[in-house]
């Protein structure tokens, strides 16, 4: 097996994660790391001890021993950076959103086929061992019909009027952020286990805190902000909250809340899947069980244990029974599974890999095209009417 050769563009929280989950894999080697002034890039070099730092992305893609990038960088550069990496003839693994808006999707998505490189966007929720049991469980009917679909994804790290982050400033974070930015993960999630698209949308959306307090200085993400911190006050425009009820091109109907507001919630997407049969429940602050619900005989919790699992969910499971596997294990498999398209040379997913193609990533943009449109008109708003580019 060759060794290829990575880059990573932006050293931020995400950025690290990338690191330690790559180093994971053993034959995948982190060479480069670009940051938007050098003496940032250095220090995470020198502090992961990886070969080159680049004071700009530019510099990175030109570096002709690099196969493959991650950008991990704030929304706004998305488009940007996926365009010119894919130009530079490199493999690509990017951050959600895609980009900031459909437009700029199905641009990448056109690039993308032209270009004959694996164009990858990271749902690294779909790594987990037990959400691949629910697609395996799902796929082989094992549920019957899937007739209802509902949950949310709750934080509550910009609870406070005085949390801040870029994401709140629509010119870098995008003119979504709840839904956007955790939403996303929820409905690419349900998709991905279901097999069923998201085809009609009807939302609520509210911006709980319209003031904040911006700090003078900047805090890195998930960071209070200090409590003698200088501040300036802020308009906010983009929402804390929303929920969104939708229907699947099967005619399954479901219903899921996403906020970033939720106090005691720090990182919780949980889904409950009704079928004809049996109901299948999730919840990723407890990763390893699986909750199965039956009409005329007692209720299942299936742990984790991949002699218990089927065959396709196995896979993603490294440890025997009795030894927890969690996020950290997730965004390890989903490189994993991008890495392995990369070594046999494929550009799309096969039916039991775990990661999203940039494809994904517009189909999300479009979702979220059609929820602000919803929210807009207090309607019904048809997705598939969005489609472009595809």
């Amino acid at each position: 097996m060759r060794t290829i050769r990575t880059g990573i563009i932006g050293g931020g929280f995400i950025g690290t994660q990338h690191i330690e989950a790559l180093r994971r894999l053993g034959w995948v080697e982190v060479r480069a790391i670009a940051e938007s002034q050098l003496d940032r890039a250095q220090a995470n070099a020198a502090h992961f001890n990886i070969q080159r730092a680049y004071g700009s992305y530019a510099e990175l893609l030109a570096d002709p021993e690099i196969d493959a990038i991650h950008n991990c960088t704030p929304n706004a550069l998305h488009y940007t950076i996926n365009r010119a990496a894919l130009e530079a003839g490199k493999h690509v693994i990017s951050e959600k959103p895609l980009a900031m808006n459909s437009e700029e999707t199905a641009s990448l998505v056109q690039i993308a086929r032209q270009s004959g490189r694996l164009a990858a966007v990271n749902f690294n929720h779909r790594g987990y061992p037990m959400v691949q049991q629910v697609r395996a469980m799902i796929g082989a009917g094992h549920i019957g019909k899937v007739q209802l679909i509902h949950g949310s994804y709750l934080q509550d790290w910009l609870l406070y009027p005085t949390d801040w982050n870029w994401r709140l400033d629509p010119s870098v974070g995008g003119a979504s952020r709840a839904v956007a930015d955790i939403g996303s993960h929820w409905a690419d999630l349900l998709q991905h286990v279901t097999g069923q698209r998201i085809v009609r949308v009807f939302a609520d959306l509210r911006t709980v805190l319209p003031q904040r307090k911006r700090p003078v200085v900047a805090t890195r993400t998930y960071s209070p902000t200090a409590q003698d911190a200088a501040t300036e006050d802020v308009t906010i425009t983009t929402e804390d909250y929303a929920s969104v009820i939708f229907e699947s091109e099967q005619g399954a109907h479901g219903v899921f809340s996403v906020s970033q507001v939720s106090a005691g919630h720090k990182n919780r997407l949980s889904f409950e899947i009704n079928g004809s049969n049996a109901s299948v429940s999730w919840d990723a602050n407890a990763p390893n069980d699986l909750w199965l619900g039956y009409r005329d005989k007692a209720n299942e919790l299936l742990t984790k244990d991949p002699s218990l699992l089927m065959l396709p969910a196995a896979a993603y499971s490294h440890l025997p029974g009795g030894h927890a596997e969690g996020w950290p294990d997730a965004l390890k498999n989903v490189f994993a599974s991008m890495y392995a398209a990369i070594q046999e040379g494929r550009t799309a997913p096969q039916p039991t890999d775990a990661f999203a193609i940039f494809q994904d990533g517009h189909r999300s943009a479009l979702l979220v095209d059609a929820i602000r449109e919803s929210a807009r008109r207090g309607a019904w708003v048809d997705v598939q009417q969005w489609e472009r580019g595809m």
